[in-house]
């Protein structure tokens, strides 16, 4: 049984998206209570019990020097055209220094404090690759959350032939391996911790619920 150490885990906010659904604009420096969302999400990760998340890092790929300011190193997308989130998958795992990553979305701000804990356990049998959130809906139905993903960094070679075979999908790839799916469903959980805001009417709403 090996359970993962305080550090062990390098952290990388994905804000490299376009923003479409947001009328263009940079998703990640919309604010949320007055905080950029890529700042609000870096805080987040670094408040996360445990102790488990020793480095942390933010993809994104246009204004750069704000995301900067935020104070982790910032990456863009070493595969061009947006490719979604595998391409912060990627590059996540090239810069990863520590044995495991964890990905998390810049729009979802309200994503628990017991998230890479909760994940991390499922590490503790030696054969999981991937542990993936996965969050109650409204309709009663446990669903996936794809871009909370906790991953080995072994599998860096996997996603590079993943996306140069034209793969763009993370259920595809993450299908390719043990994936573990970690229910965010407790009494005490927040019905609202995944809930990600695709518009600046849904960022509004979650602000002022």
């Amino acid at each position: 049984m090996n359970s993962i150490q305080p550090n062990e885990i390098t952290a990388i906010v994905l804000a490299g998206g376009r923003g479409s659904r947001m009328g263009g604009v940079d998703k990640g420096l919309q604010n949320f209570h007055g905080t950029p969302l890529a700042l609000h999400t870096v805080l987040r990760l670094q408040m996360q019990e445990g102790g488990l998340v020793g480095e942390l890092m933010i993809n994104a790929n246009r204004n750069l020097s704000a995301y900067e300011a935020f104070g982790a190193p910032v990456w863009p997308d070493t595969l061009t055209d947006y490719a979604g989130p595998l391409a912060g998958f990627m590059t996540g795992l090239e810069r990863c220094e520590t044995p495991y990553l964890l990905t998390v979305p810049c729009d979802t701000p309200l994503f628990p404090f017991d998230l890479v804990q909760r994940l991390a356990q499922a590490f503790e049998d030696d054969s999981t690759e991937i542990a993936m959130a996965a969050a109650l809906e409204e309709d009663g139905q446990l669903r996936a959350q794809p871009v909370f993903c906790l991953m080995r960094v072994e599998l860096l070679e996997s996603l590079v032939a993943f996306t140069q075979a034209g793969g763009r999908k993370i259920d595809q790839w993450t299908d390719q391996h043990k994936t573990v799916l970690v229910p965010f469903n407790l009494p005490g959980d927040d019905a609202r911790a995944f809930c990600n805001t695709n518009t600046l009417a849904e960022l509004h709403a979650l602000e002022n619920p």
